[in-house]
């Protein structure tokens, strides 16, 4: 194989789409936990946030939604919490459960976010194809504990 062929195999246009996919999240996941980080979250307090504004206020409801083991959610809730972004407390009709509130704070730090995808992901052609396609790959990945579809 010359030098040109060569060349031409290692270009993305020419890549499995395994090895695309994967680049591309990588690429697209550092990216997003740059600007993230910048704004003082991280990936996962920002899920518990946007489900906190959805009104899922149990712990491990989070962390089942989030599929994530109870201890994961619990670091991600402490943490949270230290920083004044949500208010954990023991649920009274329930002593084993918490009852999670996203604090004012963690509105304001939340509201920062949004629009945040429209400034770090790069533009693509048919942005609503994308998502599809996404959707699509996501929706049939087996999840833990599930058998695949």
């Amino acid at each position: 194989m010359d030098a040109r062929a060569e060349e031409d195999q290692q270009r993305p246009e020419n890549w499995p789409l395994g090895r695309l996919l994967g680049a591309a999240s990588r690429a697209v996941e550092r990216a997003w936990a740059e600007a993230l980080d910048a704004r003082g979250l991280t990936h996962a307090g920002l899920i518990v946030l946007h489900m906190l504004e959805l009104g899922v206020v149990s712990q491990a409801d989070l962390a089942r939604i989030a599929q994530v083991e109870a201890q994961t959610m619990s670091r991600t809730v402490d943490r949270l919490e230290r920083e004044g972004l949500l208010t954990r407390e023991p649920d009274a009709s329930d002593r084993r459960r918490h009852v999670l509130a996203i604090t004012p704070a963690g509105r304001t730090a939340f509201e920062a976010v949004r629009g945040l995808e429209d400034e770090v992901f790069p533009t693509v052609d048919d942005p609503a194809a994308l998502r599809s396609a996404l959707v699509q790959i996501v929706s049939a990945s087996p999840r833990p504990g599930h058998p695949a579809p």
